[in-house]
């Protein structure tokens, strides 16, 4: 039980660095020493695992864990005044058209690139509903919106070329832009003014922008409609 005891104390002063009761750990070792017990070797090696095990606990390093980094990127920025260039600019691209048309040059050429240029059909399809078409009012890919801007697609027999009319300017007067996320949806009208000279043509306009991975500012949806226009009472 003696041995015991002093096992006991000499383990906690080990583990804490003060003994349980008011003797020191050197007035423990000092006290068995002047006592001569009779430590079996049994004992002292029990002792020597005991400390060894303690020790290394006591020493053993303490590891901080590094935080995971997460990169979280953040979803391109659209403004308002970049919705209303890009505005201006497609107006400019269909005045563009016609011009090329009139000089008998490629328009095709020169629609399709407008299209590309302006419009998110690289991205999926694009909700298109052109202002003068009803046996195919919505046209969701690019050959159907190529062929509302110049004709000559036997699959759309009903298109004229609205770009080809031809136009010599578009003005906008735009309600508002909304911009929510990596999207951005203006409304208004527009008008064009035929290049022959007559009066403008109000048409009225709801549009969708994204940007794609390059930042590029994308037309996803392009609603064009003629006013209402009430029946004439008699």
């Amino acid at each position: 039980m003696v041995y015991l005891h002093f096992l006991k104390q000499y383990i906690f002063t080990l583990k804490i660095g003060v003994p349980e009761n008011p003797l020191k750990s050197k007035q423990i070792i000092k006290f068995i020493k002047m006592n001569d017990f009779k430590i079996n070797r049994k004992l002292l090696l029990l002792i020597a695992v005991f400390a060894f095990t303690l020790s290394f606990t006591a020493c053993k390093p303490t590891i901080i864990e590094t935080p995971a980094i997460i990169e979280v990127k953040s979803e391109p920025v659209i403004t308002a005044e970049e919705v209303i260039e890009a505005q201006r600019l497609w107006g400019e691209g269909v005045v563009e058209i016609g011009r090329v048309f009139q000089e008998k040059g490629d328009y095709t050429e020169a629609a399709r690139k407008h299209i590309e240029e302006f419009y998110g059909y690289n991205l999926g399809i694009v909700l298109f509903k052109p202002t003068m078409a009803s046996q195919f009012p919505f046209r969701t890919d690019k050959e159907g919106a190529l062929s509302y801007f110049v004709a000559g697609n036997p699959d759309y027999p009903e298109d004229h070329g609205f770009a080809i009319k031809p136009w010599s300017a578009v003005r906008w007067n735009s309600l508002g832009v909304k911009i929510i996320g990596n999207m951005a949806i203006s409304m208004g009208n527009y008008f064009f003014t035929p290049s022959d000279g007559g009066p403008e043509v109000k048409v009225e306009y709801s549009l969708a922008y994204t940007k794609d991975n390059e930042g590029i500012l994308r037309i996803i949806l392009h609603g064009s409609h003629l006013p209402y226009s009430p029946p004439v009472k008699h």
